[in-house]
C-alpha cells in the first residue's frame, strides 16, 4: 500500500514515538491528523519541533482519548488509526492507578467503538512489552502468558484484551503492535537512555539509576517507526498481536558503560532507592522473539545499540535546553 494521500490518524502525536510516526507517515506522503493532549497554550507536544514544513502538514487536533464523542469525532473519514495516546511513566502508576485506567482501557475503548461506527479500514494499538512481567522463559514470544507486575501494566493488558475481543465479536479490524523498549531523540529523561546521557552530559561523576542488573530489548525509534508503517499496510493481519525488538537484551549496566565509551567520559552508576520499584513489580528481563514481525511484517531490526546510543546523545547533547533539570534523575 502507498501512504501517498492516505488519510491517517495518529493518537498521541505530542509524544516520543507519536512525533516521529508523524514525520514519516508525512514523507510518505500521507495526510496525517494527530491528536494532542489538550492545554491552554494550544501547545503539540513534539509536534512543535518537528521541521516546519512537516510541521504546516499536520492536522493537530487537541482533545482527550477519554472524550468518546471527541474521539468518534476525529476518526471521521480516516482510513488507518495508530493508537498511540496512553499514560506510561511506571512510577506514576503506583500514585495514580485510576488514571491509567481511564486513559489506557477506556481510550482504547473510545478508539475501537469510533474505528468500528466509522468503518475505518485498519486500527494499530499499540501495546508494550512490560504485559509480560518478569517472562517465564526466553526469548519472548507473543503466545507468552501475560503477567501485569504493575498498575501500568495491566491497564495495557486490559487494552490489548478489549482489542482483540472488538476484533472477535466485531470484526475490527485491529493489529496489536507491542514494541520492546524503544528509545532514541525526544524520549523522556524518566526513561533509562534517556536519563544515562542526561546526567552524563550533565557532567555527573555520579549516575543516580534504578537496578542495574535489569536487562531489557532496546530498540531504536526508527526502527520502531517502521514496524508501525509495517503493521499499518500489511494484508491480512488483523486480530494478529506483534512484537517489535531485536532480539537481543542488555543489563542497565551494560547500557550506562556503552554511553559512557560513547561520550568518552568516566562516570559510576549507582542504585538510587527512588528509582527502583517495588520488589515484587520488578520486572527482570524482557527479550524479544521477532520471528513473527520478520514472517509478518518483513521487518527487523536494523540500527545497533551503539549506533542508536550515539545518534540520541548527539540529539540529547543539542537539545538539553528541552528538559527540566529537576525531573531528569527521579
Amino acid at each position: 500500500m502507498s501512504w501517498a494521500g492516505k488519510r491517517v490518524l495518529v493518537t498521541g502525536a505530542d509524544g516520543f514515538i507519536g512525533s516521529h510516526l508523524v514525520e514519516a507517515l508525512i514523507a510518505e506522503g500521507a495526510q496525517v491528523r494527530g491528536l494532542c493532549l489538550y492545554n491552554s497554550q494550544g501547545r503539540l507536544g513534539w509536534l512543535d519541533y518537528i521541521a516546519s514544513d512537516m510541521r504546516e502538514q499536520v492536522d493537530g487536533r487537541l482533545g482527550d482519548i477519554r472524550d468518546a464523542r471527541f474521539v468518534e469525532s476525529i476518526c471521521e473519514k480516516i482510513e488507518v488509526v495508530f493508537h498511540l495516546a496512553a499514560l506510561i511513566a511506571i512510577p506514576y502508576s503506583y500514585i495514580a492507578p485510576q488514571s491509567f485506567i481511564e486513559t489506557n482501557v477506556s481510550g482504547a475503548l473510545n478508539i475501537l467503538e469510533a474505528v468500528k461506527r466509522q468503518g475505518v479500514g485498519r486500527l494499530v494499538l499499540t501495546s508494550t512489552s512490560e504485559v509480560y512481567g518478569t517472562p517465564s522463559e526466553l526469548p519472548i514470544r507473543e503466545n507468552h502468558a501475560l503477567r501485569a507486575q504493575s498498575p501500568y501494566a495491566a491497564s495495557k493488558v486490559g487494552a490489548d484484551q478489549l482489542a482483540l475481543s472488538y476484533h472477535s465479536s466485531f470484526a475490527v479490524p485491529v493489529v496489536v503492535l507491542r514494541p520492546f523498549n524503544t528509545y532514541g531523540p525526544r524520549q523522556s529523561t524518566r526513561a533509562v537512555v534517556g536519563t544515562i546521557l542526561a546526567q552524563l552530559l550533565d557532567g555527573r561523576a555520579e549516575v543516580q539509576l534504578g537496578r542495574l542488573d535489569t536487562r531489557r530489548d532496546l530498540t531504536f525509534v526508527d526502527d520502531v517507526v517502521r514496524g508501525f508503517l509495517c503493521a499499518g499496510e500489511c494484508a491480512g493481519i488483523e486480530g494478529e498481536t506483534i512484537q517489535l525488538g531485536t532480539g537481543t537484551s542488555y543489563s542497565v549496566q551494560q547500557v550506562f558503560d556503552a554511553a559512557c565509551g560513547i561520550l568518552n567520559v568516566k562516570a559510576r552508576a549507582v542504585e538510587d532507592p527512588r528509582r527502583i520499584r517495588p520488589a515484587a513489580s520488578e520486572v527482570l528481563v524482557l527479550q524479544c522473539d521477532p520471528s513473527r514481525a520478520a514472517h509478518k511484517l518483513g521487518w527487523k531490526a536494523e540500527i545497533s545499540l551503539e549506533a542508536g546510543l550515539r545518534r540520541t546523545a548527539d540529539w540529547m547533547r543539542a537539545n538539553l535546553d528541552l528538559y527540566r533539570p529537576e525531573f531528569h534523575y527521579v
